[in-house]
């Protein structure tokens, strides 16, 4: 699930990147997303 999401993010914000359209508002999930991986990899 974790791993889904994180994917899905990655390559929406590689898309948008691309596009040159990136907003702050992706950039902001993908870095909660990796806040949140990093966090269950310390409790592991």
């Amino acid at each position: 699930m974790l791993w889904t999401i994180i994917g899905i993010l990655l390559v929406a914000w590689l898309i948008l990147f691309l596009f040159k359209v990136a907003g702050g508002l992706i950039h902001i999930l993908l870095v909660i997303a990796l806040v949140v991986f990093i966090a269950k990899m310390i409790r592991k």
